[in-house]
């Protein structure tokens, strides 16, 4: 067993029915480490989390979380996991102290009125400890949930989708913590939709359809897609973006604002299109970094098209 790994999964496999919806995933996590897990509704994020957490028997494959069998030890694991589900699933009304005094009930903490404090500072929820949870914006009901993850002082965090419908300054706050708890040794494997959140973690996956098809840190990503991108200005963006389409060297086009980023995996023949298309226009090109958002568009897409001649 390697200490230095948090979670350590090996081709978990997941079927619902005929659905196979967790092809071989595997998966390692250090301690310390903030894991990005992204990809699609309906990829299979949620169902990998709760394999890695215990709380669902893999058809096959195996693994470690925190030392312990993910399928004959999950009660250990449970009492050393924060997991917090993508729906808000605390009681709305109770106020925030009483959810979370009843959370440590649960633990069957001896001393729960201090850990509860403790928690309600730690997470700047002392002022609003009287609250009704119904009366909480979707900021601060999601600080109470991560909250009542960390009652029981656990050694990992899995988050599904934490921020999904909250206001960016809260999505900011919410990520300053977990940067300040992966700081203290916490393990956090966080699923989310956002590239600027994908992006402030340590490393990241992609899954599409069961299956991991990327996974690294944010440049190892980028990297191994090896797509050139340029960026364009002026003129129709949406005419221009149909005029690119399936010529030769550009594999896709997308909007941002009033930039358009023209993408391929052949530089020289994307280029070349740029050039002939743009040649006497009052449009301006000029090369840039690719994204994220580039990468996993550009990932998706070329999984789509291979599923399409599949079939």
């Amino acid at each position: 067993m390697n200490s230095d790994l948090a979670i350590d999964v090996r081709n978990l496999n997941k079927s619902f029915g005929d659905k196979h919806v967790v092809r071989d995933v595997s998966l390692q996590i250090a301690r310390g480490e903030i894991f990005g897990f992204l990809g699609p509704n309906g990829s299979g994020k949620t169902t990998s989390i709760r394999m890695m957490c215990g709380l669902l028997t893999p058809d096959s494959g195996e693994g470690t979380c925190l030392g312990y069998d993910i399928i004959k030890q999950s009660e250990e694991i449970k009492r050393h996991v924060g997991y917090m589900t993508q729906r808000f699933s605390m009681w709305e009304d109770l106020t925030i102290r009483e959810n979370l005094d009843f959370v440590a009930r649960m633990y069957e903490m001896p001393d729960r009125k201090q850990c509860v404090d403790k928690t309600l500072k730690q997470l700047g929820l002392e002022q609003r400890a009287s609250q009704l949870a119904s009366a909480l914006s979707g900021g601060w009901k999601q600080r109470m949930a991560l909250a009542a993850c960390m009652l029981h002082a656990p050694e990992v965090l899995l988050l599904d989708e934490p921020t999904a419908g909250v206001d960016p300054m809260a999505r900011r706050d919410f990520w300053e913590e977990l940067q300040q708890l992966a700081a203290t040794g916490i393990s956090v494997l966080v699923s989310t939709h956002y590239m600027d959140e994908a992006e402030r973690c340590n490393k990241l996956a992609y899954i599409f359809n069961g299956q991991l098809i990327a996974q690294g840190t944010s440049a190892e990503v980028i990297e191994s897609q090896h797509i050139s991108t340029f960026a364009v200005a002026g003129g129709d963006l949406a005419a221009l973006s149909q005029a690119l389409k399936d010529k030769p060297g550009v594999d896709q086009t997308i909007t941002f604002g009033d930039i358009l980023h023209v993408s391929g995996e052949d530089e020289e023949a994307l280029k070349a299109t740029l050039s002939d298309t743009l040649k006497h226009s009052s449009y301006t090109v000029q090369p840039i970094n690719t994204s994220l958002d580039d990468v996993f568009i550009h990932l998706v897409s070329t999984r789509e098209q291979g599923d399409k001649e599949k079939a």
